[in-house]
């Protein structure tokens, strides 16, 4: 029997990796992308800095930032390319949540949500915020990509439930997330030194959210040995390495739960006495645990727009030149009674059309003849 020739070889390699590709299951998919979103200033840019092996001093992300990372699989073969996307300013810029999240990337996108454990206050308004704005932009891709390819939408609403055993016993009771979800807690290491009430208050909360949404569930700190956990739980959803089957729940640990390990008898019902959670009145268990973390930690009612800086006076942005003329605006629009000629207009690069237009306007008529050139 004639052995094959090269050409046959690469024909039956590439028909391969294009069926592979159309069943949708993403195995043989080069790129995956991963979204970090959380609270402000929880550690997010130094956990996609440890994964991807770059030592350097974290900054704090302005907006809304991009870096990847690649992998090698073998030789001659191509790279594998994770895309990873930072949301900064906690819950303060939902609206640029749907800029990475597109039809062409949503089915190797996952979500990865940092919680700071240090400021238990914030932590389900954060949470919620965050992930109700991320679910409404991914039922609306999901939704455009069913008008396009119902197929598609089809298999990614199956592969929901594929952290999820057939069989496990809360299956009728949850509501997987649209797409792949971590759930990270930060700042262990000062978490584990808070009252233990508090922590099992806090751990029992999130192990429910998590366990709900199908995510998977753990706490790292600035500990090497956690750090290192987390990043095979990132490599796993960045480039497709196996999963990890460990699991931790006590909660004098940090709490290690991989998706669909955990289980609502295990969690056990909200921390507060029988006689108290029959006062709450709530229309879902997730309201009712809500309820019940907000009695013991009331969320700070605070403007999250004022935690965003002004970009122009971040010192990581800092342009001389730049600076010296933005100062020169400012002063201007600060005295709009001292207009210089149009000579000096024309210096003030930084100062727009309208502003000036704006600024002549508020001017009587027989000031404009001082505006002319000498």
């Amino acid at each position: 029997m004639p052995s094959e020739t090269l050409w046959e070889i690469a024909k039956a390699e590439v028909e391969k990796r294009g069926s592979s590709e159309n069943e949708g299951d993403g195995a043989e998919i080069g790129e995956k992308s991963v979204f970090f979103i959380g609270s402000k200033n929880g550690g997010k840019t130094t956990i996609i800095l440890r994964c991807l092996d770059r030592d350097e001093p974290p900054k704090p992300t302005l907006a809304l930032e991009y870096t990847y990372g690649r992998r090698t699989k073998g030789h001659n073969i191509p790279k594998d390319i994770a895309h990873f996307w930072e949301l900064g300013g906690g819950t303060s810029l939902l609206d640029l949540i749907s800029i990475p999240i597109t039809s062409d990337t949503l089915r190797t996108f996952s979500i990865v949500l940092v919680l700071d454990l240090s400021k238990p206050n914030d932590l389900w308004p954060t949470m919620e915020n965050l992930l109700q704005a991320t679910k409404l932009n991914i039922d609306k891709v999901i939704m455009k990509l069913g008008k396009k390819n119902s197929k598609a939408a089809s298999e990614m609403r199956q592969k929901m439930w594929s952290n999820m055993q057939k069989d496990h016993p809360d299956r009728e009771l949850l509501d997987p997330f649209p797409i792949p979800l971590v759930i990270i807690g930060s700042k262990y290491d000062i978490f584990q030194d808070f009252d233990s009430e508090k922590r099992k208050v806090i751990c029992k909360t999130l192990r429910f959210v998590a366990h709900y949404y199908g995510a998977s569930l753990m706490f790292t700190s600035k500990s090497e040995a956690l750090l290192l956990k987390i990043r095979g739980v990132i490599n796993q959803l960045a480039f497709g390495i196996n999963k990890s089957k460990s699991i931790c729940v006590d909660q004098n640990k940090p709490l290690f739960i991989t998706a669909g390990l955990d289980s609502l008898s295990q969690i056990g019902p909200p921390p507060l006495p029988d006689n108290d959670i029959g006062k709450l009145h709530a229309r879902s268990p997730m309201e009712l645990w809500k309820k019940v973390y907000e009695k013991l930690f009331p969320p700070k009612s605070i403007n999250t727009l004022k935690d965003v800086k002004d970009p122009a006076k971040d010192p990581q942005y800092a342009e001389s030149e730049v600076d010296e003329m933005r100062i020169q605006k400012d002063q201007l629009l600060r005295s709009p009674r001292k207009i210089p000629t149009l000579r000096g207009w024309s210096q003030l690069a930084a100062v727009s059309r309208a502003e000036v237009s704006r600024l002549l306007h508020k001017q009587p008529h027989s000031a404009w003849p001082a505006l002319l050139p000498p």
